[in-house]
């Protein structure tokens, strides 16, 4: 059965080139019917926090990411370790330096490696220095604990980064040594920047909490990390884990190195967002209003939520970007944008919002329709075009200049609250 494992380590938070990672193991193990396992390396006992470990399991989890069988702790299996190290020495292939173990490398030799993904590397073991298989404080080295856990593991094929490419002939000398059938190994191009550098916090972020807390949807941003490195097929850009499962295959993967592009990101959001259900988005937007210290106005409930969701799923990138766009609803203490009050300040526009107020006062019903037929016949008596009532009013509701459409925001406001803020500002 194949076999992979995503092998994170608790010093840090789950970085997004790390979700790229887990999911593409995750992909390949479904679409061939095999096992995801989860190692957690966590030998270096000083830099390795419990408060990361939560942070990368809840990430994966959030991405849909699920794993078989508990996770196994290298912080656990040091006795292992030094087991297979003293097997070496006592067959004269490693030596002691005092309480360190070292492999010695035969020089002379070309290691080949058959790579999925770039196709054979070769690599001369003459450059490579004595390889240390455990440290002097007893802790084993990385190349060495990964070959060993990986054979126990039962690991068929290792799925990983570029930056690892230098590892893999190191790790087939410790599997000749052990008398180890090798995995097959497939190296993933980095994800770079847009300028072609390193990917850091000022291409967007490097951690999925990051974009998580920004508001990204778990199913936007798995999406988009399958795209970087793998071609779908078919002109399609928007699917789901369970159907890229399906779809996927090594030989689909790119060789050459993914650009984030945060601009895609977004869209790619956006569209997820706005084909959301309301129902799913509105305890994430409620608790993101709470936390901007927004709340629903007395007597108003989830419904009256539900309703501003509905206008503004279809314009917002990210969820992050509910409560300042929607202020308006829950507070009369909202922010008048400098454009706004430019609107208002015109010529003859606080008597458009005035007359506005007047012509909406007793209308019935008070929705869409009826509310544009009276906005519409305030500029014609005024001789004016329609603009001229619409934006000072929007102005006047919303402090904003863009937003859901005026008749649309009125209608969910309700006629009180409209009546108020126009003759407040007229």
């Amino acid at each position: 059965m194949i076999t992979v494992r995503f092998a994170p380590s608790p010093t840090g938070w789950l970085h997004i080139g790390s979700a790229r990672t887990a999911i593409f193991n995750w992909l390949f193990a479904r679409r061939h019917g095999g096992r995801l396992l989860l190692r957690v390396e966590d030998t270096d006992i000083k830099r390795s926090d419990p408060k990361f470990l939560e942070e990368i399991l809840s990430s994966l989890r959030w991405l849909g990411i699920d794993w078989d069988g508990e996770p196994v702790f290298q912080s656990r299996r040091f006795p292992l370790y030094r087991e297979r190290a003293e097997q070496l020495v006592a067959e004269g292939k490693a030596r002691r330096d005092g309480e360190a173990i070292l492999f010695p490398v035969e020089a002379g030799r070309t290691i080949e490696v058959r790579d999925m993904i770039h196709g054979s590397i070769s690599f001369d073991a003459g450059t490579f220095k004595e390889q240390v298989l455990i440290k002097s404080d007893g802790s084993p080295a990385y190349n060495f604990s990964c070959v060993v856990d990986d054979a126990d593991m039962g690991v068929t094929d290792i799925l990983r980064g570029d930056d690892h490419i230098s590892n893999t002939p190191k790790q087939i000398l410790f599997y000749e040594a052990l008398g180890l059938e090798p995995p097959r190994f497939g190296h993933m191009p980095l994800i770079l920047g847009q300028d072609g550098a390193k990917l850091s916090k000022r291409h967007g972020g490097t951690a999925v909490e990051e974009y998580r807390s920004e508001g990204f949807l778990p199913e936007a941003l798995a999406n988009y990390l399958i795209l970087l490195g793998w071609y779908p097929g078919e002109d399609r850009e928007i699917l789901s884990m369970a159907e890229a499962a399906n779809m996927f295959s090594l030989e689909a993967m790119n060789d050459v190195q993914a650009k984030f592009d945060l601009t895609k990101l977004k869209w790619l959001n956006g569209e997820y967002i706005m084909k959301g259900e309301t129902a799913d988005l509105l305890p994430d937007l409620r608790d993101r209003l709470a936390a901007a210290g927004l709340s629903l106005p007395e007597g108003r409930g989830d419904a009256y939520l539900a309703s501003i969701i509905d206008l503004y799923k279809i314009r917002i990138k990210t969820l992050g970007e509910f409560p300042g766009m929607t202020d308006f609803f829950f507070t009369d203490a909202f922010a008048m944008e400098e454009d706004a009050a430019a609107q208002l300040a015109k010529p003859g526009a606080k008597d458009r919002v005035r007359e506005l107020a007047e012509a909406v006062a007793g209308i019935e019903p008070f929705s869409h329709d009826t509310i544009e037929t009276a906005c519409r016949a305030v500029a014609e008596a005024a001789g004016v075009k329609a603009a001229a009532v619409i934006h000072p009013a929007r102005a006047a509701l919303s402090g904003k200049t863009k937003g859901a459409g005026l008749f649309e925001i009125m209608e969910v406001l309700g006629r009180e609250k409209v009546l108020e803020r126009l003759r407040r500002a007229s």
